[in-house]
């Protein structure tokens, strides 16, 4: 069996993967990154609606999840918010619980979800969320999932550091699990992620960045 450990250093609060050479979130503002590329990238809050799922590349810290419920709770949306993660090293509940502290904004949020996180739980549903982490390699994992995306957040590391993540067939795979008017966003703008994602049947986009990234990238399936 492959080690499946994060494999962690942190600078203060942050967590960096030594796996990856690459830091979990923006060290600028991971939270403002988020809202910028993954939520308002996918047309959020604005096509919300009962039963809206968003899927996920790299769960990582959970930081889009936090993010993604708290936006959903604020525009007092109806029904429930499906998100579907997908991640091969996820982080022990303490590492979470101590990279989500640089967040105060989402500190209730994360309270309420640290429990589920202390039982090592995958899978749990509230009253406004129902949350699936399918652990493992996305390569092998997402071409069986047998649901589809309303939006991704395509929030692997770095193209350049874990390509694997990046690869035409993956891109593929999220196309094919990708609704009818569905959409994908991602941070990086790398030529070979956006012509991935072409070939796969997207209509992509870059756009303006968050931060001291120029760009990022967004595409959409007719």
């Amino acid at each position: 069996m492959p080690d499946q450990s994060p494999l962690l250093d942190w600078s203060d609060d942050i967590p960096v993967s030594t796996r990856f050479d690459d830091p979990y979130f923006s060290l600028d503002n991971g939270l403002a990154e988020t809202r910028h590329t993954f939520l308002a990238g996918n047309g959020l809050p604005e096509r919300f609606r009962d039963g809206f799922h968003i899927a996920e590349l790299g769960f990582g810290t959970g930081l889009n999840l936090l993010a993604a419920l708290h936006l959903w709770r604020a525009t007092d949306q109806a029904g429930q918010l499906h998100f579907t993660t997908f991640e091969m090293y996820p982080l022990a509940a303490s590492e979470m619980t101590r990279a989500q502290t640089a967040f105060p904004e989402m500190a209730e949020i994360a309270a309420g979800l640290a429990p589920f996180w202390a039982q090592g739980a995958r899978q749990f549903t509230l009253p406004d969320l129902v949350f699936t982490m399918v652990e493992g390699d996305a390569r092998d994992t997402l071409p069986v999932w047998p649901h589809v995306a309303d939006a991704w957040f395509l929030d692997g590391f770095s193209p350049a550091k874990n390509p694997e993540l990046w690869s035409p067939d993956l891109m593929q795979a999220v196309h094919d699990h990708t609704a009818p008017q569905g959409t994908a966003a991602t941070y990086t703008a790398a030529g070979h992620v956006r012509r991935a994602l072409a070939e796969a049947g997207f209509t992509v986009t870059r756009q303006s960045g968050y931060g001291r990234k120029r760009h990022m990238t967004t595409a959409a399936k007719a």
